[in-house]
């Protein structure tokens, strides 16, 4: 969470070229009327050996209106990628497979190694229309944006795997739509990623029964994104590095108290970093049923349902690679998800709560005792981990039904103190729909920005004292 990270060297990167026709195609990007810089995020840039200034050897130098050229205009980064890709894919949305989407509103820009190594892609939202836009405008509402810069800042300090929003910059359009006050203003977003293959991805190749492609796509995740040597049985290989990821993403959710909103198969990626953010809420308390999305009516993608809709997930993946996979081994890693998803909660819960892990059986009690009491008692989920950061519960009425917790908690050491002084401060940090409007109005009101970048050095303080 180190604010000015050591920058790495610029490394760009042509990998996606070589999976060839079957998995995208060449767009060109809108051309807006303005460019306004919103929100440059340069610790995540220097990861990738992109500064600002004059830079070290070996990097790459942008100012503000080189930035825009690259991250707006979209003038392609010095060796990667000649030109935008609309990636293409098919999935289950709200379970009811749809053949007609893809890259609508996006499409991936460039790719670069980062500074542990791994192949990284810049994606775009709201860079224009594609062939899979439909009857879509190809753009993005500037409180869209800003919301989902504010969702994965707080996703990366709360320890779940995430999409980086990149770059945001606002468009000059006037855009209308149905679930908010129109016109709105228009935006760009970039976001890095580990990856832009999807559960998608496989499910179109596997719709179209192209066995040539879903074998060059398996390899390109094995080796691009897995960083392993295909061995004897590639899909099975693929299938149970998935299966671990998408589990850990699940329990990382809950223990962050967040809800995506849209857990669609076009949504979850192989490297099992959340991204792409719509109707998210972080949950103020944990209830099982509270939901993000206004058009969930039945409650699909709930609080307490995300880990049943990844598993459903993984089992759509599974149906995928049948096209070159026998079913019984697939079936095998699929019925690990459980295990591994409680595995995972146990661990994610314990590193929210700031202890060490002791041994699973009792990780796992104390990691129930805390998701009993905080169903019971309604607290909410930030007040009771800033309080119990460490394994140390306040004494007080509020805090009696907490009293297994606390036993359970008498065994386990502190990972970190307290010594950081966001653990002083009177109340956590918290992103709850109420703030996130109240950032939103100043902007839209006042053209007001200091809100917004005052809420993203708060939660990247809280992500220093977590880290």
């Amino acid at each position: 969470m180190a604010e000015n990270p050591q920058p790495a060297r610029y490394r760009p990167r042509t990998d996606i070229l070589g999976l060839g026709d079957p998995f995208y195609d060449a767009v060109t990007a809108a051309d807006f009327p303005a460019h306004i810089l919103r929100f440059r995020n340069d610790r995540a840039a220097a990861e990738i050996g992109i500064v600002a200034g004059d830079g070290m050897a070996g990097t790459l130098p942008l100012s503000d209106p080189a930035w825009i050229d690259h991250f707006a205009r979209f003038i392609p980064l010095p060796g990667s990628l000649p030109r935008p890709l609309a990636l293409r894919y098919h999935g289950h949305q709200f379970q009811s497979y749809n053949p007609d989407i893809g890259d609508g509103r996006g499409f991936l820009h460039a790719q670069a190694t980062d500074h542990r190594g791994r192949l990284l892609d810049l994606g775009t939202k709201g860079s224009g229309q594609t062939p899979y836009s439909r009857f879509g405008d190809g753009r993005l509402t500037l409180k869209g944006g800003v919301r989902e810069v504010l969702a994965t800042e707080m996703l990366e300090a709360l320890n779940v795997p995430t999409s980086r929003s990149f770059s945001l910059v606002e468009t000059g359009e006037e855009l209308v739509r149905g679930d908010e006050p129109s016109p709105t203003r228009s935006a760009v977003l970039v976001r890095l990623n580990h990856s832009h293959v999807r559960i998608g991805t496989f499910q179109r190749l596997a719709h179209e029964r192209n066995g040539d492609a879903m074998g060059r796509l398996i390899d390109y995740v094995l080796t691009r994104l897995y960083d392993r040597t295909p061995g004897g049985d590639p899909a099975i290989e693929l299938f149970d590095e998935a299966v671990g990821r998408v589990a850990t993403l699940a329990a990382r959710f809950m223990a962050a108290g967040f809800v995506h909103g849209v857990l669609n198969t076009d949504n979850i990626n192989l490297t099992g970093e959340s991204f792409d953010y719509g109707p998210w809420r972080f949950a103020p308390s944990w209830d099982a049923g509270f939901t993000a999305a206004y058009f969930d009516h039945h409650g699909l993608y709930a609080f307490g349902r995300q880990p049943d809709a990844m598993h459903w997930n993984v089992m759509q993946l599974a149906v995928a690679l049948r096209t070159v996979a026998e079913a019984p081994p697939l079936i095998a890693v699929l019925e690990t998800f459980p295990e591994r998803h409680a595995r995972a909660a146990a661990d994610a819960m314990l590193w929210r709560l700031g202890v060490l892990p002791r041994d699973a059986d009792s990780d796992r009690a104390l990691a129930d005792a805390v998701t009993r009491a905080l169903t019971g008692t309604g607290m909410a989920i930030d007040r009771f981990f800033h309080d119990a950061f460490g394994g140390w519960l306040p004494e007080g009425d509020a805090w009696s039904p907490f009293e297994e917790v606390r036993a359970l908690l008498s065994d386990y050491r502190p990972r970190k103190g307290r010594d950081h002084p966001y653990w002083s401060d009177a109340a956590p940090c918290s992103m709850l729909i109420d703030e996130v409007e109240t950032i939103w109005s100043a902007i839209a009101q006042r053209d007001d920005w200091a809100p917004f970048a005052a809420k993203v050095a708060a939660i990247r303080r809280m992500g220093t004292a977590l880290a």
